[in-house]
């Protein structure tokens, strides 16, 4: 019983942590007419191809996935992060090529929403995918916490962003995927 006190307080820790560095920093965007709306903090510098960093240690401009949501490259094999039409989250794991693949003992849990009580959602395999037991909190535009364990004896690991779930006016996709290349007004 001790042992599981100790690792819900760790996890309390490290998402509060994850939590309490999510979308601090604020940029105004191009004339796109994007403000102060939830792009993931560096998402509007450049990268290569396959949106790996670049000499400058940051994440860049995002990745979309099979289903048109974003891909985080954090995990192996890498995992999209899609919302469904029923604010769901459905998650699918993709190869090298952006080619769905089963999932397998992966354990994910996402912390979502308001920062001092943020929702948690669960995760089962539905048809190769892992999909919330839960829908996402209300609101458009809320910091997600990504935990994902390759096993249930693996470590875990973790991937923040801004969830912003409006059209970008630029692309085909929601903000939280969104794929232009927004650069910061000087």
């Amino acid at each position: 019983m001790k042992t599981k006190s100790i690792y819900q307080m760790s996890l309390v820790f490290v998402v509060a942590y994850l939590f309490s560095s999510c979308g601090n920093e604020k940029h105004e965007h191009d004339e796109h007419g994007h403000d102060e709306h939830g792009h993931d903090e560096h998402a509007e510098h450049g990268h290569d191809e396959h949106g790996h960093d670049d000499d400058d240690g940051h994440d860049h401009k995002n990745i979309v996935g099979p289903n048109g949501g974003r891909v985080l490259t954090e995990f192996e094999p890498h995992a999209e992060f899609f919302v469904t039409e029923d604010r769901k989250v459905k998650i699918t794991f993709v190869d090298e090529e952006l080619k769905p693949v089963a999932a397998k003992d992966q354990v994910i849990t996402v912390f979502a929403g308001d920062r001092s009580d943020p929702t948690e959602l669960s995760f089962t395999v539905t048809e190769n995918v892992l999909v919330s037991d839960k829908e996402l909190p209300s609101g458009d535009d809320f910091p997600v916490v990504v935990m994902i364990k390759s096993t249930a004896d693996s470590d875990e690991v973790g991937a923040k962003f801004q969830c912003n779930l409006h059209d970008c006016p630029t692309c085909d996709y929601k903000e939280y995927a969104c794929i232009c290349d927004h650069e910061e007004e000087k």
